[in-house]
C-alpha cells in the first residue's frame, strides 16, 4: 500500500447552536486532511484551534511531498519524516497542527488496512469511554447558566465544564479589569453550583487568559465552591507559575492540549505543575505524540484527559490506554462534527461507546466537506 495522493481542506464551518431558548450562530475553523492509497483506501485527519488557511497551505505546498509514494503503516517513520521537516528546531505551533492532522489520517489508513477500530490498535484497553460536557461559554449569560446546566446534567452527563477569564488578558485594552472579570466568573460558577447541586463536578477552563495573580484569586473562590479541576489557568503555561497556582489554590490542574512537543509534557511532570495532562491528538502532534505522552504520565503515575474538544478523533486515545480518561463533549465542536462527519456516536448516560468499524469508526461526507470548502475563510477568527 503507497500513499498516492494528500490534500488539506481548509474549512469555517457555520455553527447553530441551540439550547434552553438561546439561540447563537458562531464559526469554528479546522483543516480536513484526506490521504488516497494506490488500494483505493482513504484516510481521513483533522486539526482545528489554529489558523486553517496557514496549516492547510503548510501541507499542500510542503509537507505532501515526503509522503507521496510512502508506506502508510509506517507511522513512527512518517512521523519523524514530519518532525524534522516542519520543526526541526523545536518549533511547533501550526507545524505540529499539520503533522497532527496528517498523523490521523495515517493512523485511520493503518486501522483500516489492519481490519481494526482504531481504539484496539491503540491497545484496546476499553470500548467505552467517560466524557464530561463542556456547555458554559462566554456567550450565554448568567441568568441562563443554570438551565443549560441543568440541561446537560439531564442529558446524564455528571460532570460539566464552563469557561472562565473570558480572553481577559488580551480585552486589557477595552479597557476592563480582570478583578471585575474575576468576580463575574465567581457569580457564574456559583449559578451553575446553585443549579446542579454538590453532586455533579465542575471544572473550569481560563484559555490560559489569566495572569498567576488573578488565576490564584479566582481558584480560591472556585475551590470553596466545590470546582473539581482549573484548566489552563495562565497565560504561556508556565511550568513554575503553573506549580505555584497549584500549591495556594489547593485546586487540581489540568493543561497541555495547545502544546506541540512532547519535552513540554516532561517540563509539566518534572515540575509537579499538572495533575491531569491533556494531549490532543487533532493538535499534540497525532496519535503518534499522544501515544508518547500518555506513556510518559502513566509512568509519573499522572492522570490523562481530553482538554481542547475533538472527542471523536480522541477518544480512540482513550479507549485504547489502560488510564485513559474523560473525553470532552464541546458542544460547539460536536455541532461542527455533525456537519462533517457521518455515523459519530451519540453519549449515554455521560458516556461515548465506540465502534467496531476498521478506522476512525465513522466517515467523512466529503459532499459536506467540499460544500463548506466553498465559504469564506476564517481570517482568524474561527477558535471561539
Amino acid at each position: 500500500m503507497k500513499i498516492t495522493n494528500v490534500q488539506a481542506i481548509p474549512l469555517n464551518v457555520p455553527v447553530d447552536l441551540e439550547i434552553v431558548g438561546l439561540r447563537r450562530s458562531t464559526n469554528l475553523s479546522c483543516v480536513i486532511v484526506r490521504i488516497d492509497t494506490d488500494d483505493g483506501r482513504i484516510g481521513c485527519g483533522l486539526t482545528a484551534i489554529t489558523e486553517e488557511e496557514v496549516v492547510a497551505c503548510a501541507i499542500n505546498d510542503v509537507a505532501m511531498h515526503p509522503l507521496i509514494g510512502a508506506d502508510p503503516m509506517r507511522t513512527e517513520q512518517l512521523w519523524e519524516r514530519l518532525y524534522w521537516l516542519l520543526t526541526p528546531r523545536g518549533q511547533s505551533g501550526y507545524g505540529s497542527h499539520a503533522i497532527a492532522a496528517l498523523d490521523v489520517a495515517l493512523w485511520d489508513l493503518k486501522a483500516q488496512a489492519l481490519g481494526q477500530p482504531l481504539w484496539r490498535l491503540l491497545g484496546g484497553a476499553r470500548n467505552t469511554v467517560p466524557a464530561y460536557a463542556t456547555f458554559g461559554f462566554g456567550f450565554i449569560e448568567r441568568d441562563a447558566l443554570g438551565a443549560a446546566a441543568s440541561h446537560w446534567v439531564e442529558a446524564g452527563f455528571r460532570h460539566l465544564k464552563m469557561t472562565v477569564g473570558q480572553n481577559a488578558l488580551m480585552r486589557r485594552d477595552e479597557p476592563r479589569r480582570i478583578t471585575d472579570v474575576i468576580a463575574e466568573d465567581v457569580r457564574r460558577i456559583r449559578a451553575v453550583r446553585d443549579a446542579v447541586g454538590e453532586d455533579v463536578q465542575i471544572s473550569i477552563d481560563a484559555n490560559c487568559s489569566l495572569d498567576p495573580l488573578h488565576a490564584i484569586e479566582l481558584g480560591r473562590h472556585a475551590r470553596e465552591l466545590g470546582v473539581a479541576l482549573f484548566e489552563e489557568p495562565i497565560t504561556h503555561n508556565d511550568v513554575r507559575q503553573l506549580r505555584d497556582v497549584r500549591k495556594r489554590t489547593g485546586l487540581a490542574l489540568a493543561g497541555g492540549q495547545n502544546e506541540g512537543l512532547a519535552s513540554r509534557f516532561a517540563d509539566f511532570l518534572a515540575a509537579g505543575a499538572l495533575d491531569v495532562l491533556q494531549p490532543n491528538v487533532a493538535i499534540t502532534g497525532g496519535y503518534t505524540q499522544c501515544l508518547r505522552i500518555a506513556g510518559m504520565a502513566q509512568a509519573w503515575n499522572v492522570a490523562i484527559g481530553n482538554g481542547g474538544a475533538w472527542p471523536f478523533h480522541n477518544m480512540h486515545l482513550h479507549a485504547g490506554v489502560a488510564h485513559g480518561g474523560f473525553i470532552e463533549y464541546h458542544h460547539v465542536a460536536v455541532l461542527m462534527c455533525q456537519k462533517l462527519f457521518k455515523g459519530l456516536p451519540e453519549p449515554h448516560d455521560g458516556k461515548l461507546t465506540l465502534s467496531d468499524k476498521p478506522g476512525l469508526g465513522f466517515d467523512p461526507d466529503w459532499d459536506a466537506i467540499a460544500a463548506i470548502g466553498r465559504l469564506p475563510l476564517s481570517r482568524g477568527k474561527g477558535k471561539a
